[in-house]
């Protein structure tokens, strides 16, 4: 919890700067990782209102029910209105979050835009939501609901990804900065392929987990109608595609490790390994448990941290090099100081 206030007084604190019109970059980091923390709540939570049956609990939108804005003290009602309360607030961050990357002290263009994506990640949220309150909780509205917000999260994890890459001035343009560059790699180009082969495979695995989830129990109201497919063999597909998934990971990480890949790839790749062993293992528990919520809840946090292990892992395979390290390269390839890792040996990088 001291981690929690430590972070909101850090956002506090870059909230008065906003007002002051000069953000400072490690204060916009700052509202970058409020953001990615945001977005991760609101796609448990927002799991949460459909496995207590309380995604009609607020039938009306923009309202709650009958022209009420705030919801009637029922369990249902509030557990909405509840999840409406945290997209508002996940709405404000990400406007200030927009706003932080055009009053930052060195403007760069390429925070810019992705912080104008996480405002029309909201818009396309909300307005998305509102169709599925009014379709009653269809599974396809509630699947692509589910699919919009982990793309949205990973426009978050990025842009704060991207606000800790050094950068230097623009010529001539005063007040703007870029990125330095290039980018080093890390490892082979064939092993970024594979990791990223890694992220399609991620989102393969997600959408067939909804399917799953949009044939079972838990897929929308109780009353609304389900895919017309067999439950268990679509969750047969869905555990075939993890273990292949699960499969592909070891190998990747394997072939890395064999090449010398950097401390820093392999840990963040070991993550990524532990988090889809623990969520594989609750995906099995709860379906032969006969799919309880609180088990489908705890599957939904482990979505979550797959995401996110499976983008810091990408996002570690190349470094960019500091500003002064970068002006006497002249054209070589040399150690990138920036995330404080160990390069591979002399043409592996070629590999």
């Amino acid at each position: 919890m001291a981690s929690v206030h430590a972070l909101a007084e850090r956002a506090g604190r870059a909230g008065g700067m906003l007002g002051r019109r000069e953000l400072s970059p490690r204060a916009f980091r700052t509202l970058c990782a409020v953001a990615v923390a945001a977005l991760s709540v609101i796609i448990v939570s927002g799991a949460a209102v459909r496995l207590t049956g309380s995604g009609l609990g607020c039938p009306d939108w923009p309202t709650c029910a009958a022209g009420r804005v705030v919801a009637p003290w029922r369990f249902h009602a509030w557990v909405e209105f509840g999840n409406r309360l945290v997209t508002a607030a996940l709405s404000i961050v990400c406007v200030l979050t927009a706003a932080g990357a055009l009053v930052r002290r060195t403007r760069r263009r390429d925070l810019t835009w992705l912080s104008l994506g996480l405002i029309g990640g909201i818009v396309a949220e909300i307005v998305l939501g509102g169709v599925t309150v009014l379709e009653k909780l269809a599974p396809p509205f509630v699947m692509a609901h589910f699919l919009l917000a982990v793309l949205f999260l990973a426009d978050a994890v990025v842009l704060h990804h991207r606000a800790g890459l050094p950068e230097e001035p623009v010529p001539g343009r005063p007040g703007r900065a870029r990125v330095t560059g290039p980018a080093v790699p890390l490892v082979s180009r064939e092993q970024r392929w594979l990791a990223r082969l890694l992220l399609l495979a991620t989102l393969m695995v997600i959408t067939l987990g909804t399917v799953v989830t949009s044939t079972g129990p838990h897929g929308g109201a109780p009353n609304v109608a389900r895919f017309a497919f067999s439950l268990r063999d679509v969750a047969q597909l869905h555990g075939s595609a993890v273990e292949v998934y699960l499969a592909f990971t070891v190998a990747t990480l394997w072939l890395m490790a064999r090449s010398g890949a950097p401390r820093t790839v392999l840990r963040r790749g070991s993550a990524l390994l532990a988090a889809l062993v623990v969520q594989g293992a609750i995906g099995y528990a709860q379906y032969f448990a006969g799919v309880p919520a609180w088990l489908v809840e705890l599957h939904i946090v482990g979505v979550v941290a797959v995401v996110l292990n499976v983008l810091w892992f990408n996002l570690a395979l190349t470094a960019r090099p500091s500003p002064a390290t970068a002006a006497s390269r002249s054209g070589v390839s040399q150690e990138a100081d920036v995330m404080a890792v160990t390069p591979l040996p002399a043409g592996a990088a070629r590999a």
